[in-house]
């Protein structure tokens, strides 16, 4: 089904902004009179070092400013064209000069703190705090904003700074270039700029092509089954960045149900019956994907699901349950790392697990032993372990590493987001993809809209994890 991927999206983008930027260019030098001359210099893909002068020279002209603004976004865009045009290595390389050799000035940092620290004169203090703030801003921020002035620049530093955080983990002096993108992507992205709309089987064909590739949750497995969630007991929002208006940024997909739906392939059934809107008392969330790897770090939480919950209340008034059916990604790479602990709360447990899947809970393998156990891969032989396995799964699901940091990632994003955990279910997604991460089970975060801000404060400062008497009796065992 999915014949686009995001990868054969982002090839699209790059053509599509070669093409534009190259009218940018041309049109400069109509605009000039010819006096801006940009012969196609063309970089080598892999940037080597004797490639760097050249690319080096190109960054100084973009900072310069000579000859006005109408020069300067033809030089970006030249700048730009020749970082499309660089393969991984490259731009690797790319990002490596921009981080060491465009950094703000630390000696100038420094001087001015000093001078900061020792002036008494009030009118003094600020304008050195006036020069403290500009020179805090690096010469390669410049240029990042240059880019954005661009035709669709905001989409080209998106994806920039996706493939910046594809090096990021082998270089870590990559980081504070990284903290650049995002300082400025956080401004620009900020949610109250962002405009949602509902996706129906009428969409462009290319927002329907999007929703297949960037559907991060449950796959779109055919036709059908995107039809089925556009569907009438269905909904469908994007949303959208005016500086991006062709390219969603979220996709979020709604299931109306009479009742919390626990079971994801009963939810995406094409077989099932499907009650009329108007009978329906619960909003189930049942997926949320992120289109842009760029944006990772912009959070859009808590604004979405409001703006999805108020567009519902609206136009259903029968509505009074909002809960999501959430998969739990990171539930049984815990389970195999914690399973040796001896001195965890959860050790008698463990050892119950340890025991069914023919593993020692002292022998180093163990977790190996775990994770390669066929005896996981079946529903109906982990029944036998179902009672010890949901106390455990409560316990991941509740647990934080420090305030406001939930061990898993999804439950982190939904509880900073003011809900509570409502229910664990056993069995919830008996998926190839399910049962890999965890076990099978799912979990519904419920948003009671009087609750919210108070589960955010609570959670964000450490009192509380919010949860049902339900999800509280598992953990009391």
């Amino acid at each position: 089904m999915k014949n686009l991927t995001p990868s054969v999206l982002l090839d699209r983008t790059m053509d599509n902004l070669r093409d534009v930027w190259t009218g940018v260019s041309t049109q400069a030098g109509r605009i000039t009179r010819g006096l801006l001359n940009l012969p196609d210099r063309k970089l080598d893909p892999s940037l080597p070092p004797a490639a760097v002068e050249d690319l080096r020279e190109r960054i100084r002209e973009c900072l310069d400013g000579k000859g006005g603004a109408v020069s300067a976004r033809a030089r970006a865009a030249d700048l730009g064209r020749a970082y499309m045009g660089l393969n991984s290595d490259g731009r690797r390389n790319f990002f490596a000069l921009l981080a060491h050799e465009f950094a703000p000035d630390r000696d100038d940092i420094l001087a001015l703190a000093d001078q900061l620290r020792d002036s008494e004169d009030p009118s003094g203090q600020q304008e050195t705090e006036h020069r403290l703030r500009e020179a805090l801003v690096s010469p390669r921020e410049q240029l990042l904003t240059q880019f954005n002035s661009l035709p669709r620049g905001v989409k080209f530093l998106v994806d920039m700074r996706a493939d910046l955080l594809s090096h990021l983990k082998d270089d870590p002096s990559l980081k504070n270039l990284d903290r650049d993108f995002g300082r400025l992507l956080r401004s620009w992205f900020d949610v109250g700029f962002l405009n949602m709309e509902q996706v129906t089987w009428d969409a462009p064909a290319a927002i329907l092509e999007k929703l297949i590739a960037y559907e991060a949750v449950h796959e779109i497995e055919s036709w059908d089954d995107l039809k089925n969630r556009l569907a009438q007991s269905r909904r469908c929002y994007a949303f959208f960045h005016p500086r991006m208006p062709e390219e969603p940024l979220i996709f979020v997909e709604v299931a109306l149900t009479e009742g919390i739906a626990r079971n994801i392939q009963d939810l995406l059934d094409l077989s099932a019956p499907r009650n009329p809107s108007n009978d329906a008392t619960t909003a189930i969330f049942y997926s949320i994907s992120n289109t842009q790897e760029g944006l990772l770090g912009v959070s859009f939480g808590n604004f979405l699901i409001k703006q999805v919950v108020e567009d519902l209340s609206r136009e259903m008034d029968n509505l009074k349950i909002f809960s999501t059916l959430s998969p739990i990604p990171g539930f049984r790479r815990w389970l195999e790392a914690e399973a040796l602990n001896l001195d965890h709360p959860c050790a008698g447990d463990f050892r119950k697990v340890c025991a069914f899947a023919g593993a020692d809970p002292i022998d180093p393998d163990n977790a190996k032993k775990l994770l390669g156990s066929s005896c996981f891969e079946d529903p109906a032989q982990l029944e036998k372990l179902r009672g010890p396995l949901t106390r455990l799964c409560a316990f991941y699901l509740s647990a934080t590493r420090a305030p406001g940091r939930s061990l898993d990632p999804v439950s982190r994003f939904h509880l900073t987001n003011g809900a509570r955990i409502e229910h664990v279910n056993w069995m919830g997604d008996t998926s190839p993809k399910g049962m890999a991460q965890s076990l099978g089970f799912m979990v519904n975060y419920r948003y009671i809209l009087d609750d919210i801000e108070e589960n955010h404060e609570l959670y964000r400062a450490g009192e509380r994890v919010p949860m049902s008497s339900e999800v509280r009796s598992l953990l009391k065992g």
